[in-house]
């Protein structure tokens, strides 16, 4: 019991530094550094308060503790023998890992989908997601922002991705990183993709910031994490994103938008 505990301690304290880090550095470029600057990166015009921040890390330090708590029980304990976790890195080639990596990612995906749906059922929606919908306009502190029934249902994705996929605990280690990461992106509250990115075959698989923050500020529809193609299979994905994302490219490169575009060329 000694050596869980340390490890729970161990786990959450490297979870929490790497939730600063990660979320506090784009916080404190975008929000207190240069927004003037940024300005036209913007999504939503208005700002949160600071209340609001205080109340985003409050929650996303108890998703830390009951994420570490779960990585525990599954690495750490018994339960280990039940998972498909493997200790030696050359049990598998290295570039498996990559490929374990993207899978994971894929598998997440689509449990987040079908979860957060559920978590918006009228019965589910204010014992539970409410808190994460509070940040209606979110910055990075509201990545982890959870109440803690809706931390333990997200933590536990990690449960079907080590019983289907072989994962070293490296792996692990770079799944939460770069869904993290991910997810900070997503909450950012600017859009920061190139001015290219929006004429490529990524823009119609990948999700945005301006495609999550729409589900922040319409509470409906844009259920994915990574990709936008459970929301576009299943006809969930917000009528008005690719309209918002074109304005605010609009808005960032002061260019006429593609529909405009098209209208002016079709005039001629």
């Amino acid at each position: 019991m000694e050596k869980i505990i340390e490890a729970t301690i161990r786990i959450f304290s490297v979870s929490a530094i790497r939730y600063f880090l990660l979320a506090g550095i784009p916080f404190t470029l975008f929000y207190l550094l240069i927004p003037a600057k940024l300005g036209k990166f913007k999504i939503q015009q208005k700002l949160a308060t600071r209340k609001d921040f205080i109340r985003e890390v409050w929650h996303s330090m108890q998703s830390t503790l009951v994420f570490s708590i779960i990585a525990v029980g599954l690495v750490f304990t018994p339960l280990r023998q039940y998972t498909r976790i493997y200790e030696n890195i050359h049990d598998f080639p290295i570039w498996y890992m990559g490929v374990a990596l993207v899978l994971s990612l894929i598998i997440h995906d689509t449990y987040f989908y079908w979860m957060h749906r559920l978590l918006h059922h009228k019965k589910l929606f204010k014992l539970t997601h409410l808190v994460h919908h509070k940040s209606t306009n979110p910055s990075p502190w509201t990545s982890y922002s959870f109440h803690i029934l809706e931390a333990i249902t997200e933590g536990l994705v990690l449960v079907p991705i080590v019983l289907l996929l072989p994962m070293h605990p490296l792996t692990i280690l770079l799944f939460t990183v770069t869904g993290f990461i991910i997810n900070v992106y997503g909450h950012l509250g600017y859009e920061i993709m190139p001015k290219w990115f929006r004429f490529t075959w990524a823009f119609e698989i990948l999700n945005t910031s301006v495609h999550h923050n729409l589900h922040h500020s319409k509470f409906k529809g844009n259920y994915g994490l990574y990709f936008r193609i459970w929301d576009r299979v299943m006809g969930t994905e917000h009528p008005d994103y690719v309209k918002e994302y074109d304005r605010l490219q609009d808005q960032r490169f002061n260019q006429i938008a593609p529909e405009e575009k098209n209208q002016e060329v079709q005039a001629v």
